[in-house]
């Protein structure tokens, strides 16, 4: 044991505290369905108040990590977990529309924005010197695995059962977290008196962020970033990103499938089997971001996924599962792929110790990106009685963002002391 990093520790701790709060996030289309049979309500509602939660978790990153550099990590984790465990218990008790805006839609939103946000570019820059692109990889990659053991696992239950013994067993997962975080988890490797992973001792300390008030310093970074493109580009790209992964495939796959004979427990694995993908496919992107251009990376991600999108309606109307087996491995492997290598372009681009906070502001246009079409989604469902045009539309928009994401110049443009600096 003395020969592991404390890292590595801290990695695994984060790692599952993801993997927890990303399937409070990703189940809501396991609960879909149920909710609008059990309550009566309007399918476009309950995707709205999944759409808020979205929006609500994306926007609140840049202070999210802004109060990880004030408050520090441990406390801010213990907090949020436990937001989202009071937030399941509620569940139980709902009764009215307003709560489930109220439960799903705020106290989720809030909860998860700490795991889902900016906490792996946190801890990657934080704890790793080296490694940095793996290990964004490995956290990122943590929200599909929990789509890969559990969201089978609770639409079976709640086919079986109810959705509320699934809510019960998100609940347990949540309380157990919490003790693990506070015990394991800390702010920094000096806290256990250690340099990062990889870091040579007569290495340069960095600067650090002054402490203020997270919102002054939250709006103080952003109004630094927004007169760079790089970043215009990147939290345009990632609203499309945003568009066409949690908000389309995360809130509406399942009943998608449904309107085409498929049962949900068939829906959940096959996102489920995307999971086992995206776990292959976002570390390999974590790889990948440390040896190639990730303006390039990211070009091919979108565009693959803008292809495989525009394919998805032609494999569900031949109900074949082995062209739903395809579409599943394809965009698998390209789900969250997308954000190793747009955090390597924000760290290049503005530094390590701002790279956390202006990445929760490109978070946030991605979450806008897929409140967008968590209510689109259901929006056009309504309307039309099919999710043919909002997959394909999205499929068209990846093909834009792959536009976006090439303009950005080769050259990183560095923001240091509040100056822009160019690096060649």
């Amino acid at each position: 044991m003395k020969k592991v990093h404390y890292s590595w520790i801290i990695l695994v701790v984060t790692f599952f505290s993801i993997i927890v709060a990303g399937i409070i996030r990703s189940s809501s289309g396991v609960f879909l369905v149920p909710f609008e049979e059990e309550f009566g309500w309007d399918r476009a509602f309950i995707s709205l108040s999944f759409a808020i939660s979205l929006v609500i978790y994306g926007f609140s990153g840049p202070f999210v990590a802004a109060l990880l550099e004030n408050v520090g990590v441990k406390k801010i984790m213990v907090l949020a977990m436990s937001v989202l465990m009071v937030g399941i218990g509620l569940t139980f008790f709902m009764e009215y529309s307003w709560q489930l805006i109220l439960i799903w839609g705020f106290i989720f939103g809030i909860g998860s924005s700490v795991f889902l946000t900016v906490l792996s570019t946190y801890v990657a820059n934080h704890w790793f010197e080296k490694r940095r692109g793996l290990v964004l990889g490995i956290l990122t990659a943590s929200t599909a695995t929990g789509q890969l053991i559990l969201l089978p696992v609770l639409a079976s239950i709640v086919e079986r059962f109810s959705w509320k013994w699934a809510m019960g067993l998100i609940f347990f997962l949540s309380a157990v977290m919490i003790p693990l975080i506070f015990i394991f988890m800390k702010n920094s490797p000096k806290e256990v008196g250690l340099a990062r992973y990889g870091q040579k001792e007569e290495a340069p300390i960095e600067p650090v962020l002054e402490k203020k008030n997270p919102v002054r310093l939250a709006f103080g970074i952003l109004k630094e970033a927004v007169s760079v493109k790089t970043f215009w580009l990147l939290a345009g790209s990632f609203f499309i990103c945003g568009l066409s992964t949690s908000g389309l495939i995360g809130t509406h796959f399942i009943s998608y499938c449904a309107g085409f004979g498929i049962p949900a427990v068939t829906a959940a694995g096959l996102i489920a089997f995307m999971g086992i993908f995206d776990l292959i496919g976002t570390t390999l992107s974590g790889w990948l971001s440390d040896r190639y251009d990730n303006r390039w990376l990211l070009f091919w991600y979108y565009a693959l996924r803008g292809l495989s999108l525009l394919l998805l309606p032609f494999a569900l109307s031949e109900n074949s599962m082995f062209f739903l087996v395809v579409f599943a491995v394809f965009y698998g492997l390209d789900w969250i792929a997308t954000v190793p290598p747009t955090i390597g372009l924000a760290t290049q681009t503005f530094g390590v110790e701002k790279s956390g906070i202006v990445y929760g502001w490109i978070f946030a246009a991605h979450q806008a990106g897929a409140g967008v079409a968590a209510y689109g989604g259901g929006l056009i469902f309504s309307i039309f009685n099919t999710y043919q045009w909002a997959f394909l539309m999205a499929g068209v928009f990846c093909f834009l963002g792959s536009l976006f994401v090439i303009g950005i110049r080769k050259s990183a443009e560095v923001s240091v002391d509040s100056k822009i600096e160019v690096v060649k």
